[in-house]
């Protein structure tokens, strides 16, 4: 299990579509949430993930465990989830010394929703902001994927 700190931004406009060297479908559902933990399940292309985090320790940082899963087993994990599903394309955006922000463009009841995150090492670490990076959302939990399968976008 590690800590994975992450900051998290709305993004303003498609402008990292050309910046970006990677991009993948990505269907996730929880199967659990509460006081803060979750578990979630993920479908990444053709690649099944089972997510375990614990509640927020600062509003930037979180323990994660997260294991590789066969994708039947995550396609039938599915079936346990509460609420909706979360459908997004996530593109990798490189952000300097071996770092990417992700951004992540929602689909189905979020579409319209477009938002940035990058992993750091500490907080406090300073990263490049590009231009199409918007307001920092950082503990916002309305921004949470978790948030989102309950309270989607399009409700607001």
């Amino acid at each position: 299990m590690h800590i994975e700190t992450e900051r998290k931004f709305l993004v303003l406009d498609d402008r990292y579509k050309a910046q970006a060297v990677k991009a993948y479908r990505i269907k996730q559902g929880y199967i659990a949430h509460d006081g803060g933990n979750t578990v979630r399940v993920r479908i990444r292309d053709a690649q099944g993930f089972l997510t375990i985090k614990g509640p927020s320790l600062d509003g930037l940082s979180r323990k994660e465990w997260e294991k590789e899963i066969p994708l039947q087993d995550a396609e039938d994990l599915f079936l346990l989830c509460h609420g909706g599903s979360i459908d997004k394309t996530r593109y990798l955006v490189p952000a300097g010394e071996g770092r990417f922000f992700e951004v992540d463009e929602f689909h189905g009841d979020n579409e319209g929703l477009v938002m940035a995150e990058i992993e750091l090492p500490q907080a406090g670490e300073s990263f490049p902001r590009p231009s199409w990076l918007g307001a920092e959302v950082s503990g916002d939990k309305r921004y949470y994927n978790s948030y989102l399968t309950r309270c989607p976008f399009k409700n607001w």
